[in-house]
């Protein structure tokens, strides 16, 4: 059988957590080896999705939440969204509407905030039918072309 894992780090760079823009036109490299693989369900009860899923959930009225801390947002994130970083979401509860549905999202698979946040949320007995998780995050959303702001 051979061995499933990621690569090791082999550059010495500082790692960048999301996609860079090359200068060409719909071209950005990535970088494979920041941060720890994240489960694609990481809170039982609360639903996966992917862009097709996030776009569809937006129209219906969901609310798109960003979990980042503010060091580590690269000064971008998906259009619409608003801030409620992973170690504030207690004491921003109230910011979450259980009236609608909350897509939790952060860098991608590979960050751990929003999965935090969700693990936080879940405990604190937060309806998680009102949420969504989507693991894809700003790494894949740049990647797809996916309409971004600044922040």
């Amino acid at each position: 059988m051979p061995e499933l894992n990621r690569t090791d780090r082999a550059r010495d760079t500082d790692p960048q957590n999301l996609p860079q823009p090359t200068g060409e036109p719909d071209l950005v490299t990535v970088d494979t080896t920041w941060g720890t693989l994240q489960p694609l369900h990481p809170v039982p009860g609360i639903r996966t999705v992917g862009e097709l899923e996030v776009a569809e959930l937006v129209q219906g009225g969901a609310r798109l939440v960003d979990t980042r801390v503010p060091d580590s947002r690269s000064g971008v994130t998906i259009a619409g969204a608003v801030n409620i970083p992973h170690d504030q979401v207690l004491a921003r509860r109230d910011d979450l509407s259980p009236d609608r549905t909350s897509i939790l999202f952060c860098n991608g698979p590979q960050c751990p905030q929003t999965p935090d946040a969700l693990r936080t949320l879940s405990d604190d007995g937060y309806p998680l039918e009102r949420l969504a998780y989507y693991r894809g995050g700003m790494h894949d959303w740049i990647t797809l072309g996916m309409p971004t702001e600044a922040v």
